[in-house]
């Protein structure tokens, strides 16, 4: 596991876009970089440096084909808190980006195991995903997978608990019974199978989280754990959120990747 500690949210952001681009424009394979992407407060300084690099001819996003890691269910694509609309508003809308190599779980379907088992063959059909970026939240959970969720499961249906839905009331005018109950999400298998995995934690809330996925047993109550198994996996964090790690560990990430550039 890396973990790369930059003094910020800003610099944060500007790191992981590089990386991203960077694993983008490296591609050689004769098929589509296939690239995992969330929704949160978490990457939208992300999103806001490839747009950037993007319009400046630095990232071509024309041979990349997204996968997103989770849609509200019950939630129309047209409702201003879809995941759907989120990626529009916030990455989607903003890049050149052909609209058939973008897909988002239907939060509307009338089959959610369908819908998520047709997702996982179409993640196997690109030969499964090269980069998955993410964001944990302050329990550690990654996408919807709430703690006590299996290390090995897949796409489905997850129901949400009173904490996320209280968190997430914010965007529903502070009232957590607006806040849809269940979801559907990646597993953490799903994320895990990825050639590369980039998480994406900032802030002092953050930081119970950021010391159980670096430092603390593998384990269902914390979700993100599970990256520790992962050959591939990299956290992208600022300083804020390094407050609960131990001295040694710090200094140890900062030593380690500090003649590395990406």
């Amino acid at each position: 596991m890396r973990v790369v500690i930059q003094d910020n949210y800003d610099k944060m952001s500007k790191w992981a876009a590089n990386y991203i681009a960077a694993k983008i424009n490296g591609h050689k394979e004769n098929r589509p970089f296939v690239l995992g992407l969330p929704t949160g407060s978490s990457p939208i300084g992300v999103y806001k440096e490839l747009i950037k690099m993007n319009k400046e001819g630095k990232v071509s996003f024309e041979n990349v084909v997204t996968f997103n890691m989770d849609e509200y269910l019950g939630l129309p694509r047209e409702h201003d808190q879809s995941y759907w609309y989120f990626m529009h508003d916030n990455f989607f809308d903003h890049i050149k980006i052909p609209a058939a190599n973008v897909n988002i779980l239907n939060g509307m379907t009338d089959d959610p195991e369908g819908e998520c088992e047709r997702y996982e063959k179409k993640i196997a059909s690109y030969g499964g995903i090269d980069l998955f970026m993410g964001g944990i939240g302050v329990d550690g959970h990654l996408a919807f997978n709430e703690p006590y969720t299996s290390l090995s499961s897949r796409t489905g249906v997850r129901n949400l608990t009173t904490d996320t839905r209280i968190v997430n009331s914010r965007f529903f005018g502070n009232d957590p019974e607006k806040v849809p109950a269940q979801a559907l999400s990646v597993g953490i298998g799903t994320v895990t199978d990825s050639k590369e995995v980039l998480v994406l934690i900032s802030g002092h809330n953050k930081a119970r989280a950021l010391a159980a996925t670096v430092e603390g047993g593998v384990s269902q109550k914390w979700t993100c754990s599970a990256l520790q198994l992962h050959n591939g996996a990299i956290i992208a964090c600022d300083e804020a959120a390094c407050g609960e790690l131990t001295v040694d560990t710090y200094k140890y990430f900062l030593d380690i990747e500090k003649n590395e550039r990406l």
